[in-house]
């Protein structure tokens, strides 16, 4: 056993696979883009598990490494006997089977949604399984994340971690264990429920035929991972609870450590941390990059200088990138994106300046709810934290510090943390994050800038608002 593991990290738009040594080198990496489930509804399970395992072949080699570890988005997978999925794949953006589970009534979702730890329905396994046509769903054999679906493949074993459980709506969150009180009218998911974990636990070994595929030793203790938004926010944070962190990729996910449950935010989730006996409240803001992404693939390459050259309010344009609707904190299915203002004059980079502060204002409205003091820096990494004009965008828009990784990889490498745990190489997650992404660099808001967008968020905030009532008017007119 050497002083290095493997870690995967499954995103919407790519796979990635590493070794990573002990201090945070990477030895060896693969990344295969994803062609299926780019706009987060479904995706092919068995194409994912042939581009893990392709991944994994291409890191392969070498001395034999300690652990595997996978962080992945969330969704659900229902397979047989045989392990093999039954259909198409939920993703994160899943919404299967939502009306059928509203439709037990207000007071069994509440019930539902209070042992969740969530605010409102947005899918998950329970509603999934609520939502399958009756051929397949007699098939089911077990109900899995997307995650849970690859350690299934590589190890044999049906299993889940305690975070990635909270998204089916059929765990007890604080307790760290399935719901026993489900409804018999919820469907048949706790006999489909495999056993929960903690996310630093070996859950499994590689099978003889997986090592074969991947060229991984069999017998490579295979760790439980955790979803990849909930993997990176806990190599950020470490133990620290006077930090909000945000991994900023295709939606932003942001997070606050709580000691106790009970303090959870209007509008924010409640999950496990990836340390035992602690919790995070937060969530997944929406389409906030992958609205930038969109747009700059519609309107070509710009650069960085170019878009600082736009004065804050991108000259009177403004974007509302919610083309999937609106989560943390206002949980709106129907918010849709839109463009508005728009004048001859404006160019390709006010249009992106416009997204990205969109993306920035509704990070924000999130980072206000978890801390309405506005005093608490945030740990930013993710694909925006590479750009030095994004990261002084967001640190003026949120009027807070940012504390900027200087590995912007924090699910990859919070994949290899958990790893590092698990198999016993480690023990704590904040001597690990000081290995594995250094020191941070501190970004303070300018304080004219600030106070600018201030004004200019609480004008976004009302376009925003009064948009959606005339998309709920418009839906209900034509309906």
């Amino acid at each position: 056993m050497s002083a290095r593991v493997v870690a995967v990290d499954v995103g919407t738009s790519a796979v990635r696979a590493a070794v990573i040594g002990a201090g945070g080198q990477i030895v060896a990496q693969r990344r295969i883009a994803r062609t299926s489930g780019l706009g987060g509804d479904t995706f092919d399970a068995g194409e994912l598990e042939r581009d893990v395992r392709a991944a994994l072949a291409g890191v392969s080699g070498g001395p034999a490494p300690a652990a595997l570890a996978i962080a992945a988005h969330i969704g659900t997978v229902v397979v047989d006997s045989a392990l093999r999925p039954l259909g198409r794949g939920g993703g994160w953006a899943d919404t299967q089977g939502v009306a059928r589970l509203a439709a037990l009534g207000d007071a069994t979702v509440r019930r539902l949604l209070h042992a969740a730890g969530r605010p409102a329905l947005t899918g998950g396994a329970l509603a999934h399984l609520l939502g399958m046509e009756p051929g397949p769903a007699s098939r089911a054999h077990a109900v899995l994340s997307p995650k849970d679906f690859l350690v299934a493949g590589l190890t044999g074993r049906l299993t889940t971690d305690t975070i990635s459980a909270a998204y089916t709506l059929a765990s007890d969150v604080r307790r760290r264990e399935w719901n026993t009180g489900l409804p018999a009218e919820a469907g048949p998911a706790p006999v489909l429920l495999p056993p929960q974990s903690e996310p630093t636990s070996v859950v499994g070994t590689l099978s003889a035929e997986a090592g074969a595929a991947t060229g991984l030793p069999t017998g490579l203790p295979v760790i439980a991972g955790g979803p990849d938004g909930s993997v990176g926010i806990g190599l950020l944070l470490g133990g620290a609870d006077d930090v909000i962190a945000d991994v900023a990729g295709t939606t932003d996910v942001v997070g606050r450590l709580l000691a106790d449950p009970g303090d959870v935010p209007e509008g924010a989730v409640l999950n496990p941390s990836v340390l035992p006996g602690r919790f995070v409240a937060g969530g997944a803001t929406g389409l906030t990059g992958g609205a930038v992404a969109r747009w700059r693939s519609l309107v070509g390459t710009v650069t960085d200088d170019a878009l600082a050259a736009v004065p804050p309010g991108a000259n009177g344009l403004t974007v509302l990138p919610g083309m999937t609707g609106a989560r943390f904190p206002t949980w709106r299915s129907g918010t849709r994106g839109a463009v508005l203002g728009q004048r001859p004059d404006h160019d390709a980079a006010c249009l992106l300046r416009a997204a990205q502060e969109a993306a920035a204002f509704t990070v924000r409205e999130g980072m206000d709810r978890l801390d309405p003091s506005g005093g608490l820096p945030v740990a930013l990494a993710g694909g925006s934290s590479r750009s030095a004009h994004v990261a002084r965008l967001r640190a003026d828009i949120l009027a807070r510090p940012l504390l900027i990784s200087p590995e912007p990889d924090v699910t990859l490498l919070g994949a290899a943390a958990l790893a590092f745990i698990g198999s016993g190489l480690d023990t704590g997650l904040d001597a690990i994050r000081a290995r594995l992404i250094g020191t941070p660099r501190r970004i303070d808001p300018d304080a004219a800038r600030a106070a600018r967008y201030e004004r200019l968020h609480a004008h976004w905030l009302e376009l925003r608002d009064a948009t959606d009532e005339l998309s709920t008017a418009s839906g209900a007119a034509t309906g």
